[in-house]
């Protein structure tokens, strides 16, 4: 099964929608399948290896988070050799559909999980809530879920305003509350940025004895465009392949914020919002040296005017 796989090699890049399926499903019919669910939603099987990933995504998402247009697997599927099974979606419906439900249906009672040797879930946002849901489909699963939702059920998560057109969908019905479907897995880790009140209050559901929630300050919502940015996603999905630890690979992994300008530029504005002039130098003096960057040491010379002054400024 080797000889297909040069299939993904080859840019989808410029082809969106129904062109864009139609381009995957050629790569996919030559190392596996491609599978129609229902209007909204389809599915891609890639198989290549004993370890098996599970992902989640909007035909949208494809487009922003990959230059070649590529599904998040394929990567794994390359660097790895995993196997990949990808569902996507027409814009956020949280795959809460009948016919999702019924082809995970079909997976279990054709014991298709029971054929790899490790099952990895992941999917970001709607998609993380989708992989926690669908998890329990593959008992013993290892997940990965950044800023998932628990619930859009209003009676759990009236306090997110952000999705209410999804209140008329039903979250209590088959694999419905993403948390409790994480029952049967080995191990899953949520990631979050704790200053999104909402994704904070989501990843509170999610506490567990099998759960890792894992925090990601300064860095949104969209924390899957943002990871793999600082090359931090790829790397902490092979180390849950590889049975590392999570936490601390993720946090080895993580101290490269500490090179990157949009991280250095959102705690800087916190630390001068709250006035703490010692630590904004601090930080500027950091990004100045580490990384060349002019700007940082004239705001960091700005700063220490700025903080001489108040110094020198007469009581009352």
């Amino acid at each position: 099964m080797q000889e297909p796989l040069h299939m993904l090699d080859q840019s989808l890049a410029g082809q969106t929608g129904a062109a864009w399926l139609s381009a995957l499903e050629d790569i996919a019919d030559e190392a596996g399948y491609f599978q129609p669910l229902s209007a909204r939603h389809n599915a891609a099987f890639i198989d290549a290896g004993k370890t098996l990933l599970v992902t989640f995504e909007t035909l949208q998402s494809v487009q922003s988070t990959s230059s070649e247009a590529h599904p998040v697997g394929f990567e794994m599927v390359r660097e790895e050799g995993w196997s990949l099974l990808s569902f996507f979606c027409e814009g956020q419906t949280w795959f809460r559909d009948p016919a999702v439900y019924r082809y995970f249906d079909r997976l279990i009672d054709d014991g298709f999980f029971e054929d790899f040797e490790q099952v990895i879930f992941y999917g970001a946002g709607s998609c993380g809530y989708a992989a926690c849901a669908y998890s329990v489909a593959a008992p013993g699963a290892q997940v990965l879920a950044l800023s998932p939702q628990a619930t859009l059920d209003p009676r759990v998560s009236e306090w997110d305003e952000r999705f209410r057109r999804m209140r008329r969908i039903s979250f209590t019905d088959r694999y419905g509350y993403a948390p409790d479907m994480l029952d049967a897995a080995e191990r899953a880790t949520v990631i979050y940025d704790p200053r999104v009140e909402m994704d904070a209050m989501h990843a509170a559901l999610f506490t567990r004895s099998n759960v890792d929630k894992l925090r990601m300050p300064y860095f949104g919502a969209a924390l899957d465009i943002q990871m793999m940015r600082l090359d931090i996603l790829y790397a902490l999905l092979g180390a849950i392949g590889a049975g590392e630890n999570v936490s601390a690979e993720f946090y080895r992994l993580h101290r490269q914020r500490r090179m990157d300008r949009n991280y250095l530029r959102a705690i800087l504005g916190d630390m001068e919002d709250a006035k703490r002039w010692s630590l904004a130098r601090a930080i500027c003096d950091h990004a100045a040296k580490a990384l060349n960057a002019p700007r940082f040491k004239k705001r960091g010379e700005q700063i220490a005017a700025l903080q001489a002054a108040e110094t020198s400024a007469p009581t009352s």
